[in-house]
């Protein structure tokens, strides 16, 4: 058989609200196939094979056993994905992780430095990365369209009542959600504005449950300099009713770039006379999932990294632990 033709096998590990986006991504690519599916609910592990005609796990470990699967999607809650990684790489699995890929630092260098040992891939679900709009932008500024930057921020205005909160066990804790409205909802926008706009340098933060009866917060605003030299902020709340909206603005010495739920809403350069773009349809969940699930299975075809890595899944973690640890310790934080 030639290699370039197989099929690479994957498994579902976690079947709740957004296994479905990744269910859809599989079977949208050609060069992928489930496989397999695992949840520690036995029912639901059995509805969903039944479902797509695969072999249900409830044991995770019976799972990485299985000889004919290549990669493991991670649908688990936060706080399981770095030992579910490090006992997949150990198994020789390719790990596609949803966001956070870790709820620590180290955690996440411990998912990394596994995943190289063992020589298998590691990649972290950023949909929003894969945008038509997102891409167009980035290409912009790699080509220094906006000249220097200047003020570079991100806000996230989304609305989870209480009822969300109880609705499992694991939500709004720091052991199993790692973090609130930043971690959560928030990750995606932070880790757009980074990959964007460049590495934070410092940031100073702070992050509270205002509204909510939860551990983590369900409100942060967070001061940031980046190492480019330019300054900007994130403002990330689940408290702002009917919004449901997230926006990254973009000013530099050549004009100003506003990106809203993942459409170029304003774009003015000095001097030029630019048309926003229109892109096709694209739905960032489950799209940009199917995009980054098929280039994880060429990947493993064509031996090379995905294209949202394990190391830049930490970014957005060093910012959002970053703006805990500020708020902890009342301090700046610095990176390296």
């Amino acid at each position: 058989m030639n290699e370039t033709k197989r099929k690479v096998r994957f498994a579902v590990v976690g079947c709740g609200g957004i296994a479905q986006s990744h269910f859809i991504g599989i079977e949208r690519a050609p060069e992928a196939e489930l496989v397999a599916v695992c949840d520690m609910n036995v029912r639901r592990a059995e509805e969903f094979g039944a479902s797509y005609g695969v072999t249900a796990y409830s044991d995770y470990r019976q799972l990485l056993a299985d000889p004919t699967i290549d990669v493991v999607c991670l649908c688990t809650p936060s706080g399981l994905h770095a030992e579910q990684t490090i006992q997949a790489a150990e198994a020789g699995k390719h790990i596609v992780c949803e966001k956070p890929m870790a709820i620590t630092l180290p955690d996440a260098d411990r998912m990394v430095e596994a995943c190289d040992t063992m020589g298998v891939k590691l990649a972290t679900i950023f949909p929003r990365r894969m945008s038509p709009a997102s891409q167009f932008v980035k290409k912009l500024l790699d080509d220094g369209r906006l000249g220097k930057l200047s003020l570079c921020s991100g806000y996230v205005k989304f609305y989870r009542d209480q009822a969300y909160y109880d609705s499992a066990g694991w939500r709004g804790t720091w052991a199993m959600d790692g973090g609130g409205a930043m971690m959560n909802q928030g990750i995606h926008t932070v880790d757009l504005l980074q990959w964007l706009a460049g590495p934070v340098a410092a940031l100073t933060g702070y992050a509270r449950n205002v509204l909510r009866d939860i551990e983590v917060e369900d409100t942060a605003v967070v001061s940031l300099q980046y190492k480019s030299g330019a300054l900007g902020s994130i403002e990330a709340t689940t408290t702002a009713y009917k919004q449901d909206e997230h926006r990254i603005l973009l000013h530099g010495e050549k004009g100003t770039i506003e990106l809203t739920s993942d459409r170029i809403t304003a774009m003015e350069l000095i001097g030029e006379s630019i048309e926003i773009p229109t892109f096709p349809a694209f739905d960032v969940i489950p799209d940009g999932h199917a995009a980054q699930i098929r280039d994880m299975a060429l990947a493993v075809l064509e031996d090379r990294s995905p294209v949202v890595t394990g190391e830049d899944g930490k970014h957005s973690l060093e910012i959002i632990l970053g703006t805990y640890e500020s708020q902890r310790s009342f301090r700046e934080i610095r990176f390296l």
